[in-house]
């Protein structure tokens, strides 16, 4: 009893690491702007008579989440001129797409909706950009300010401070809205992305190589140049940065074992939950109940199961390891969207709104928090930001494109019939972990068959 209160002591401790408390604000950052562009704009929407078939669409307009991989080259080698020297590579790319997010929620916040929808839908997508731009970034920063030990637990803070931001962008806006308008609130929003822009500055720069820094290296120039002889210079070194930046981060990622299955589970892991969350507020307000009752229970209850699950997250991946931290929480999020199908039966009940939610943000923080470690794990250090990208961005397009037909089958059924569907949704991805898992099992038993045999000789 007292070791297991020892080692539950011991992986504790790193969370008050001066990095890990960065790491914490920077989620926060990262997490604010995906709600207003997901279940906050779908309550908007909903607010000004917009059908559940046109709210479903609106989930498109998250596509650059999805596709931010085809950019994240040039944020992961490109500078910045005069603030590269000032703040260094990462941090520079931080504050200029943060201070262009703030502005794209401003945008949004002075649309009107039910007046010109395709405006908001506009500026809701440079929300997406600018986001999915900052992503890039922190999830670098993040991955190269830590050893490879404290992944886990890096991964544990950037989600609890991702959930504290949907929470304020999701709670916090609702309570405000109930009081104000949208656009108020939007306005609000906007101003919060200061709280990464003064983490950011009040951080340092990743000690990276200086390799990892260059454009491109002498030897892609010289396979350039073999390659296309009459070549100028100038278009010598775009090709060889193009070689460097974007040929090279996939061509490592695909030299391992069963790449293709990685990305396949990377786009089914955490399909339930976002194709719950595309209905979930539309299904709030169906259930009558108003912005301060739904504001309460999520700010209340919401917040601290946040923080639960976040936190036990990290310290389940440290005490079983990454692969069944992600078959526990895989099997827990698609159990906990069946809440929402007894909550559809019970209806209007503070009290079982206040359960389903705690579960469900508990089990979500459990299975992002081991979601995020095993990806973080995939990521050669040489090329952070541009594997991490593409890693999130299937995990992205998969979840924008097919939660875009969420609204449709809402319409169709009955609440508690989609909520069914939703937790379904979840067996495709545990299914490919459990054949992943005896894969991988058997191959290192194959593996250290050889080397005994290799030995014995």
């Amino acid at each position: 009893m007292k070791n297991s209160v020892k080692n539950w002591l011991e992986a504790l401790k790193i969370y008050s690491d001066s990095r890990m408390i960065t790491i914490l604000f920077l989620g926060f950052s990262s997490g604010l702007p995906l709600l207003l562009v997901f279940s906050t704009l779908t309550y908007w929407l909903k607010d000004e008579g917009i059908s559940k078939t046109a709210i479903g669409l609106f989930s498109l307009v998250r596509t650059p989440y999805g596709l931010k991989f085809l950019w994240a080259p040039f944020i992961d080698r490109l500078r910045i001129p005069v603030l590269d020297n000032l703040l260094g590579r990462r941090r520079s790319w931080a504050v200029v797409t943060q201070v262009a997010l703030m502005l794209s929620i401003i945008g949004m916040a002075l649309t009107q909706p039910a007046i010109n929808p395709y405006m908001t839908a506009l500026f809701a997508v440079f929300v997406a950009f600018c986001s999915a731009s900052q992503d890039v970034v922190i999830d670098a920063y993040r991955i190269e300010i830590l050893e490879e030990s404290e992944q886990g637990a890096g991964a544990a803070m950037i989600v609890l401070g991702y959930r504290i931001g949907m929470l304020f962008a999701g709670a916090g806006a609702l309570c405000i809205a109930s009081s104000f308008s949208w656009n108020f609130v939007y306005m609000l929003m906007a101003a919060a992305v200061a709280v990464g822009i003064l983490t950011i500055l009040l951080s340092h720069e990743p000690k990276t190589s200086a390799e990892s820094k260059k454009l491109h290296t002498d030897e892609d120039l010289k396979i350039v140049f073999n390659r296309f002889p009459k070549l100028t210079k100038a278009q010598a070194k775009v090709g060889a940065f193009m070689l460097s930046a974007v040929v090279r981060p996939f061509a490592d990622f695909m030299k391992r074992p069963n790449w293709h299955l990685i990305l396949m589970f990377i786009m089914l892991y955490k399909l339930c939950e976002t194709y719950l969350g595309a209905m979930v507020n539309p299904f709030y307000v169906e259930m009558g109940f108003s912005k301060e009752e739904i504001a309460a229970v999520i700010k209340i209850f919401g917040m601290g199961a946040t923080i639960f699950g976040g936190i036990c997250g990290g310290i389940m991946v440290h005490r079983y390891g990454v692969m069944k931290s992600l078959l526990i929480g895989g099997i827990l999020q698609g159990l906990a969207n069946l809440m929402y199908a007894v909550q559809a039966v019970v209806g209007h009940d503070i009290h079982m709104l206040m359960l389903t939610i705690s579960i469900e943000n508990v089990t979500a923080g459990m299975a992002t928090t081991a979601f995020v470690a095993y990806l973080s794990g995939l990521c050669s250090v040489a090329y952070t930001a541009t594997q991490y990208a593409l890693l999130t961005s299937l995990m992205a397009l998969s979840r924008d494109v097919i939660s875009s037909t969420s609204g449709f089958i809402a319409d169709k059924v009955d609440w508690v019939t989609f909520f069914i569907i939703t937790a379904l949704c979840a067996l495709p991805g545990i299914f490919l972990l459990l054949y992943m898992m005896k894969k991988l099992t058997l191959e290192e038993k194959v593996s250290k068959e050889t080397q005994l045999a290799e030995e014995a000789t």
